[in-house]
């Protein structure tokens, strides 16, 4: 194990942000509410905020050319992680950073271990000085995520495709963390604008900077079916072929989508696939005209109005069309759970919905999965353990709220998504050029300043398993429209998935958000410079 000598400040106290040096990812504090050290005054401008994390005076750690990258036994499940962390640091730094399990003690290493920790399945404990670099985690999906952390405790230029200048210096300290919920989640809409398996790969990766967990592909809707089953082929080679707007679409193959989905749990991401149904169908309707009631297919569609569409109901062959799709989508889907959708369908009469979303979740479990879906959901005998995601702009016990109530009176698990809070594509003002603003305009702060735990009134913490921001994409059609909705806003709802909520203030927070617009310059990231994060006070 390699070998750390702290010097430990004091205890933390309060302090008010004022200064970022970005080039170092410290965070100068100094009244106020924030996370310091007595002493030094700095604490690393880390997002999501760490659970606990302490600077340690007088003490740093340089990357310099002879580092290696040290995984200690049991090393199997540790080295792809290692490998991942080596991909990153060589392009910018130069260095050869070899990846060995042949232990030094240099104080120029970076060491990662397999070993219990007591931050649970995703947790992880850093400890960096003038003795190296100590990650450790319980599993390995906990090492990738302290590796995202100790990414932001480097210099943001660390980001950079090619060969940058140094040093290469992390701050002293010693992080203990672990996330508050387990589902934290980003949701992607290809339906409406088709996204290329590149496109997607792009997002899963600025997702997994933020310790994003799961990503939740909206696969089907009225403008475009996108995925390629092979028992229903024109539901992807016809309903497939077009978007909004009535560009060309396109699809994913089989091969495609397993792809993606090993992308994502190299990041220990999951993909939750989600075919919405009995509404927002028109692209299978149009597909085959045997699932429409009366015989006839429609036309496909390129506009953007919602619930006017319906599987049809009572009729079996519906039910046959819908165990074939969550058959094949299932088989390649390694995670526990399967979206229905359920949202807006508003053709379909309630009690035909509950009758439909009964039979759906019959055959969702018959697949080994657990049932999904919007909050609509929760008006049919949704079984315990399935999940509501919560999209309504209703809080407390306001009107719309009831349904969050009913799910968790069925012991159903809660995803919290308010639209007025976490759809990314809503717009940030008036004068924003892309996304929609039917659930009002959502800056950074307001993205930020909510708790999952007490939004709805008889919904808490035990409550819910997570947090998501959906984009939906009427109005992008190409990666930077996703990077300009989603940054700045996502990395605070990623806060809010991970992170504790004591002490959390949107203050504080803006100025280590700010710190991060240096490193998404060097992402290339295409992000909102809002006028409630001082990008300018960091640089």
């Amino acid at each position: 194990m390699i070998g750390c000598w702290w010097r430990e400040a004091a205890p933390a106290r309060a302090g008010r942000a004022i200064a970022v040096t970005a080039a170092a990812g410290v965070l100068m504090l100094t009244g106020g509410q924030g996370v310091a050290s007595a002493g030094t005054e700095a604490a690393p401008a880390v997002v999501p905020a760490p659970a606990s994390l302490k600077t340690v005076r007088t003490t740093s750690f340089r990357l310099t050319p002879q580092s290696q990258i040290v995984v200690q036994p049991p090393a199997r499940e540790a080295l792809p992680v290692a490998s991942y962390l080596a991909r990153i640091l060589r392009r910018s730094t130069g260095y050869r950073l070899p990846v060995t399990t042949h232990g030094g003690h240099d104080g120029h290493d970076i060491g990662l271990q397999l070993a219990p920790t007591g931050t649970g399945p995703e947790g992880y404990r850093l400890d960096a000085g003038d003795g190296g670099v100590e990650l450790r985690a319980g599993t390995a999906a906990g090492l990738f995520h302290g590796v995202q952390t100790l990414r932001q405790l480097l210099p943001a230029r660390v980001e950079k495709a090619t060969e940058q200048p140094g040093p290469w210096t992390v701050p002293g300290v010693r992080i203990t963390d672990q996330p508050r919920f387990a589902w934290r989640g980003a949701m992607l809409d290809v339906s409406r604008h088709f996204f290329s398996v590149a496109e997607v790969k792009r997002y899963i990766d600025q997702l997994a900077l933020y310790k994003v967990n799961t990503l939740h592909l909206h696969l089907a809707d009225d403008q475009g079916w996108r995925l390629a089953i092979d028992s229903w082929p024109r539901l992807a080679t016809y309903g497939g072929s077009t978007e909004v707007g009535g560009g060309p679409g396109g699809y994913y193959t089989k091969r495609d989508f397993a792809e993606l989905i090993d992308y994502a749990a190299d990041r220990f991401m999951t993909i939750v696939p989600e075919i919405d149904s009995p509404g927002h169908t028109n692209a299978a309707l149009a597909s085959y005209a045997e699932l429409n009631c009366d015989g006839q297919a429609p036309p496909l569609y390129t506009g953007t109005s919602v619930g006017f569409s319906s599987l049809c109901v009572g009729k079996e062959i519906t039910y046959r069309f819908l165990d074939d799709v969550i058959g094949e989508i299932t088989a390649q889907t390694p995670n526990r759970y399967y979206h229905v959708g359920g949202d807006e369908a508003h053709s379909t009469p309630h009690e035909d919905y509950v009758t439909f979303i009964n039979r759906e979740q019959e055959l969702v479990h018959a697949h080994g999965k657990r049932m999904v879906g919007w909050q609509e959901i929760a008006a049919a005998d949704a079984a315990p353990g399935s999940v509501a995601q919560y999209w309504n702009t209703a809080s407390g016990s306001e009107p719309g709220t009831e349904l969050a109530r009913t799910a968790v009176a069925k012991r159903m698990k809660i995803v919290m998504s308010p639209a007025n809070r976490a759809y990314l594509d809503m717009q940030y003002d008036p004068d924003t050029p892309l996304g929609l603003h039917w659930a009002g305009y959502v800056e950074v702060q307001d993205a930020y300043s909510w708790d999952p735990a007490t939004l709805v009134d008889g919904v808490g913490e035990d409550d819910v398993l997570g947090v998501e921001g959906p984009l939906w994409s009427e109005t992008l059609d190409e990666s930077p429209d996703i990077e300009f909705m989603a940054f700045p806003r996502l990395p605070g709802l990623a806060e809010l998935g991970w992170s504790p909520a004591s002490g959390r203030s949107w203050d504080e927070y803006r100025f280590r958000l700010a710190a991060q617009g240096p490193r998404w310059d060097a992402l290339g990231i295409n992000y909102y410079r809002s006028p409630q994060v001082p990008w300018e006070e960091v640089r």
